[in-house]
């Protein structure tokens, strides 16, 4: 939540001529219903099991650049799909740029409430979540900084993976 997945996602999959796929979107779209009222109406189970099967769809579908949600890639069955069907990346970004990047943004369901909390919710995230994404391919460290900046660095990064993986 607030790394930069949609707007680096969406440069990253116009620079590599990929479509870009918005995870969350694709959540609400199958489920006819905003995240928020996902939510509220069936509770954060079966909001994951929506999320891990809309998931499990994309990562077997064709190529593309998928920002998964912020939890997603901690269910153990989707983390395995994304290691065996896609190249994963994680953005990774400390408490001062998500707190910059998320303070008073009412779309972010699992950062509801008073602005006054929010970075002690984001160091719960950041506790709990973040041993997941280190399992990722490849980490970027995400700061302030123009967005295509932190692109090229992606692009970078997965040049030296993949030169690596060759060896």
């Amino acid at each position: 939540m607030g790394s930069g997945k949609t707007s680096v996602g969406k440069r990253l999959a116009k620079k590599l001529n990929l479509p870009f796929i918005d995870g969350d979107c694709e959540v609400e779209k199958a489920a006819g219903l905003s995240l928020m009222d996902l939510l509220k109406c069936y509770g954060e189970e079966e909001f994951r099991a929506g999320e891990m099967r809309v998931m499990k769809r994309l990562l077997q579908g064709s190529p593309c650049v998928l920002a998964s949600g912020g939890g997603s890639f901690v269910a153990e069955q989707t983390r395995a799909l994304a290691k065996e069907h896609a190249l994963t990346i994680w953005l990774k970004a400390d408490i001062d740029v998500l707190y910059h990047r998320t303070t008073g943004r009412k779309r972010r369901p699992f950062l509801i409430g008073d602005d006054n909390q929010l970075k002690s919710k984001l160091e719960k995230y950041i506790n709990e979540e973040y041993p997941y994404y280190s399992e990722a391919n490849i980490v970027v460290e995400t700061k302030d900084e123009q967005v295509d900046i932190t692109v090229n660095r992606v692009i970078a990064a997965i040049n030296q993976y993949l030169e690596e993986d060759k060896e």
